[in-house]
């Protein structure tokens, strides 16, 4: 997983952003995306994929990560903007946000000399690659997967409380069967996003 970073630390990028999301295909909710420099060949034990992860090691691993990085950050875009730009431009934003909300322990906002991202290109200046598969093959993408994951997760306990009946806090917004049967009782809510949902509530 670390053949690609080494490449860069060798060539002398020591700030190597890497950025995933999460929530992309949900019914509900916001896209979220998280962005981390980890540092120069540096490596957390466990960390891969989070959707390859229990519940239980990723919390473990979204503190593990934080407190090891040298910067991170997370960018979310809401359904409203989901609707009116289409979820691919809104995970790119989201991408784009968490990128520049890169900031160290001490609250400084740090800019790294290169971005991997999972399968996606980033509106930046900053040289990029994009990684089909980044959160399998790349360390610092399968480290950003799991911020996201867990900081999405708990907007979703939030969401539950707000929006109850939709079994947010166990569906996270994705369209499972209850989650669907729900909408076709209850209707949509404001936080649905309505271009998701023209099967569902057709006819």
């Amino acid at each position: 997983m670390f053949e690609i970073e080494q490449k860069l630390f060798f060539e002398g990028h020591k700030l190597v952003a890497c950025i995933d999301e999460v929530g992309r295909g949900c019914l509900y909710g916001d896209v979220v995306a998280g962005a981390v420099i980890l540092p120069a060949g540096f490596t957390i034990d466990g960390v891969k994929d989070s959707k390859k992860l229990s519940e239980k090691k990723r919390e473990n691993l979204f503190e593990i990560i934080k407190s090891e990085s040298v910067a991170y950050g997370f960018g979310v875009v809401g359904p409203e903007v989901i609707d009116k730009i289409n979820i691919r431009q809104a995970t790119r934003l989201a991408m784009k946000l968490a990128l520049n909300n890169l900031r160290d322990r001490d609250g400084n906002r740090i800019t790294p000399s290169y971005v991997l991202v999972d399968a996606e290109d980033v509106d930046t200046n900053i040289p990029q690659k994009a990684v089909i598969d980044g959160d399998n093959l790349v360390h610092g993408i399968s480290a950003a997967s799991i911020l996201a994951k867990v900081y999405r997760d708990r907007m979703c306990q939030e969401w539950d409380m707000v929006h109850p009946g939709y079994d947010l806090a166990k569906n996270k917004g994705y369209g499972t069967k209850n989650h669907r049967d729900a909408l076709v009782e209850l209707g949509p809510t404001n936080r649905h996003r309505m271009t998701f949902l023209k099967n569902i509530l057709r006819g």
